[in-house]
């Protein structure tokens, strides 16, 4: 059975990092971040955007797990409210496949060291992703604290934990 595996968490926690890992260590894998559909200049949240930002989720995890070559399929986001899993997951409930949410979450300290060390990311950055931790120890997920592990380690411990 095909396998969705969906890692969120917020802004800097490393999602993208251990992606970019897991669906290397997963034989016929393929990798989706959520934030390539939202690579717009301007960068517009309006609700337009959103709705076609879901769309083309949809669309996309909808090839990937109908693909008969492909067994697991990698998802991240910053999907920070539980009803943003309802509004993917609901327009794929025809398809029959396992599903992981898994929640990465860290100390707010570990959170802030990662952001600094990301010349990309800004002061702002850090407010932003601390005020949104907590929500995610709320979530309906399987939370892997990746406080005092790298993104390899996060990894390999999602692949452990999806091949079971």
């Amino acid at each position: 059975m095909k396998k969705l595996i969906i890692i969120n968490g917020t802004m800097g926690v490393g999602k993208t990092a251990a992606c970019e890992l897991l669906y290397e260590k997963l034989d016929k894998s393929v990798w989706l971040d959520g934030d390539w559909c939202w690579k717009m200049n301007p960068f517009v949240v309006n609700e337009e955007n959103k709705r076609m930002v879901e769309n083309n989720i949809v669309f996309m995890l909808r090839s990937f797990l109908t693909n008969s070559s492909i067994e697991y399929v990698v998802f991240n986001w910053v999907i920070h409210q539980e009803y943003i899993f309802g509004l993917l997951l609901d327009r794929l409930r025809d398809l029959e496949f396992s599903l992981y949410k898994i929640s990465l979450v860290c100390s707010k300290e570990a959170l802030r060291q990662r952001i600094l060390k990301d010349a990309s990311r800004g002061e702002e950055q850090i407010d932003a992703s601390l005020a949104r931790l907590e929500q995610y120890y709320k979530m309906d997920t399987i939370k892997l604290d990746v406080s005092e592990i790298s993104a390899a380690e996060a990894a390999e411990r999602i692949a452990e934990m999806v091949r079971n």
